[in-house]
């Protein structure tokens, strides 16, 4: 490794403070073209990004989405509020969860809450998820930090910076098996919900 542990784990958690989550006060009030979509979320994800370079969103991305009836086609061209909340859950969902997956999950939210003039809507379940994913931050600072913990005390038979090399392939590996398992709860949870074909 480059840097020192202490300075790589510092690294790692300003990076989960540094994400940045789409608040519910910060969604346009006024329905968007689709340019304005894009730039939306470019703009309010920028921090998500791996590379400065990459899109959050294209306006490719959104035509698919749509073809594959992940997103509700625009009005006279226009994305409303609820159109950009689905535009979101499907960004977070797209990195770990195929296209049909991802149906399964929004399917019936679209279904049901989309267009909604009830008091409970799709602005609602965005708040709600909103709060839980704020809480989780902190859980996750906490458990990273103790992965990291532990994956300085592997490889003890070697030294140097075969050690340090060994110890950061096994935090990586530690928390891929996290990502793997909870993929794995995700998947199990869609196809326990799915209708009987």
């Amino acid at each position: 490794m480059t840097i020192d542990a202490k300075d790589l784990l510092n690294s790692i958690l300003a990076s989960i403070s540094r994400i940045n989550y789409v608040k519910p006060d910060d969604l346009p009030n006024i329905d968007l073209y689709m340019d304005q979509v894009t730039t939306f979320m470019d703009q309010q994800l920028a921090s998500s990004k791996r590379r400065s370079e990459d899109k959050v969103l294209t306006k490719t991305m959104i035509n698919n989405y749509a073809k594959n009836n992940l997103l509700p086609p625009p009005l006279k061209k226009k994305y409303t509020k609820e159109h950009v909340l689905m535009l979101i859950f499907i960004y977070y969902f797209k990195n770990i969860l195929s296209i049909s997956d991802i149906q399964s999950i929004l399917g019936p939210i679209t279904d049901k809450y989309f267009g909604s003039q009830d008091d409970f809507n799709l602005e609602e379940i965005y708040a709600e998820v909103f709060r839980l994913e704020k809480g989780a931050v902190e859980r996750l600072e906490k458990d990273i930090t103790r992965k990291f913990q532990i994956s300085l005390d592997t490889f003890p038979m070697l030294e140097g910076e075969d050690r340090e090399e060994m110890q950061q392939f096994a935090f990586i590996c530690m928390l891929a098996f996290d990502v793997y398992i909870k993929k794995q709860l995700i998947e199990t949870l869609i196809d326990i919900n799915k209708p009987a074909e």
